[in-house]
C-alpha cells in the first residue's frame, strides 16, 4: 500500500480571509525520517497557497523549536501569528505544553498576538480516510486468502497519553470506525504511556481466534513509535504464521489532512476556535496548585484560546520534573 499520496497536488483550498503567517507545530521526533515527513507536509501545505508564510516548528526532540519559529515570524516583520498544533488529540501537549511555549515568546516579545487553533480531533474526513484504507485491504491484492471481515479483528493503536480525555477519544474513534464495518470486533491499545499496550492488544485480539488481524496505527507521520508498531506486528506474524497480520501505514501527506488544516487555519483567522476544556486534566491540576502556577482558559465571545501561565521559570514549571509531574497528574480527578 502506498504510504504517501500525491493527490494533494490536485486539491484547491478555500481562500484565507487574512494573510497572517501560520506556525505549524509538530510534536517532534528523534527519528529523522519522521522529522522529514513533517517538513514535507508543511512544504506541501505552503505550496498550495503561497499568500503567507507557513513555518514549521516542533515542540520537542528536534528543531526548529517553537521559539525559533516565532523568531522567524518576527524576522519577516510579523507580530500577529496563527499557530496550529498538528496533533490528533487534545492532550497535555496541546492543552499545556505548546501554549506554555507561546506564552514564553509573548513575555519576550509583548507585541506578539497569537491565535491558537484546534487539534485535528475526531473528524469525518479522517474517518473516511481510514475507511478507504480498510476497503482497500478487502481487495485481492491485499487479501489473497479472501478472509472475510467477520473473521478479522481490527487492532486500533493510539500513541497514549496521561490525559484520560485524549485516551477516551482514541476509544471513541476506534468504536466509530468499527461500528457497521463488519469486522468481528475492535481492540484498542497504545504504544506509549497508557495501557493496554500493543502486546496486550494482540493478546486480546488472539482470543477471538481470528484468521486475520489488521493493525491500524492512529498516527499522522512516520517516527520511532510507528516503526516500533511495525516491528512488533512483524514479530507477531512470525509467532502466528497461520493468521494474516497486516499493519497499515501512518496517515502521511493526504489531501484530507491538508483540507482539514485549512479549516483549522480559517478558524483562527475568524476567531471561531472552540476548545474542549471541561475535561482538561491539566487545567484541574493547575487549579489545585494555584499557588505555584495558573492555567486559565478564556473562552470569550471571539472564542480565542488564551492560556495565562505564570510558570516560566524552572522553579515553578511542572514539566521540568516529568516523572513527578506524571505521578501527580494521574492523581488529579
Amino acid at each position: 500500500m502506498e504510504k504517501i499520496s500525491t493527490d494533494y497536488l490536485k486539491i484547491s483550498l478555500k481562500p484565507l480571509p487574512l494573510k497572517r503567517p501560520l506556525l505549524m507545530i509538530g510534536h517532534g521526533t528523534r527519528d529523522e525520517d519522521g522529522r522529514q515527513v513533517f517538513m514535507n507536509f508543511v512544504h506541501a501545505y505552503q505550496e498550495l497557497d503561497k499568500s503567507r508564510p507557513v513555518i514549521p516548528c516542533f515542540l520537542e526532540l528536534t528543531t526548529p523549536t517553537i521559539a525559533e519559529g516565532v523568531e522567524h515570524c518576527i524576522d519577516l516583520g510579523y507580530t500577529d501569528i496563527s499557530a496550529l498544533p498538528i496533533l490528533l488529540f487534545a492532550a497535555r501537549h496541546n492543552k499545556f505544553d505548546v501554549t506554555n511555549e507561546l506564552d514564553r515568546s509573548r513575555i519576550k516579545y509583548p507585541q506578539l498576538q497569537f491565535h491558537y487553533g484546534r487539534h485535528f480531533g475526531i473528524n469525518p474526513s479522517i474517518i473516511e480516510l481510514w475507511q478507504k484504507r480498510l476497503a482497500q485491504l478487502d481487495e485481492l491484492e491485499y487479501n489473497p486468502h479472501n478472509i472475510s471481515r467477520e473473521d478479522t479483528v481490527l487492532l486500533f493503536v493510539g500513541r497514549g497519553s496521561s490525559d484520560p480525555d485524549a485516551n477516551g477519544d482514541v476509544y471513541k474513534l476506534a468504536r466509530i470506525l468499527w461500528e457497521g464495518s463488519g469486522y468481528n470486533t475492535v481492540e484498542t491499545c497504545f504504544i506509549g504511556i497508557s495501557h493496554p499496550r500493543l502486546e496486550e492488544g494482540f493478546r486480546r485480539a488472539l482470543l477471538y481466534q481470528p484468521k486475520r488481524i489488521i493493525v491500524l496505527p492512529y498516527f499522522l507521520f512516520m517516527g520511532a513509535l510507528m516503526k516500533k508498531i511495525e516491528t512488533i506486528s512483524t514479530e507477531y506474524q512470525k509467532l502466528y504464521p497461520q493468521i494474516d497480520i497486516t499493519c497499515l501505514p501512518e496517515m502521511g501527506i493526504q489531501p484530507e489532512l491538508l483540507q482539514l488544516i485549512r479549516e483549522r487555519e480559517i478558524e483562527t483567522q475568524l476567531g471561531e476556535v472552540k476548545m474542549n476544556c471541561e475535561m482538561c486534566k491539566f487545567r484541574l491540576n493547575a487549579l489545585q496548585n494555584e499557588d505555584s502556577h495558573h492555567h486559565h482558559h478564556d473562552h470569550s465571545q471571539d472564542h480565542t484560546h488564551h492560556h495565562d501561565h505564570s510558570h516560566h521559570h524552572h522553579d515553578s514549571d511542572p514539566l521540568v520534573e516529568p516523572i513527578a509531574y506524571h505521578e501527580r497528574i494521574w492523581q488529579t480527578p
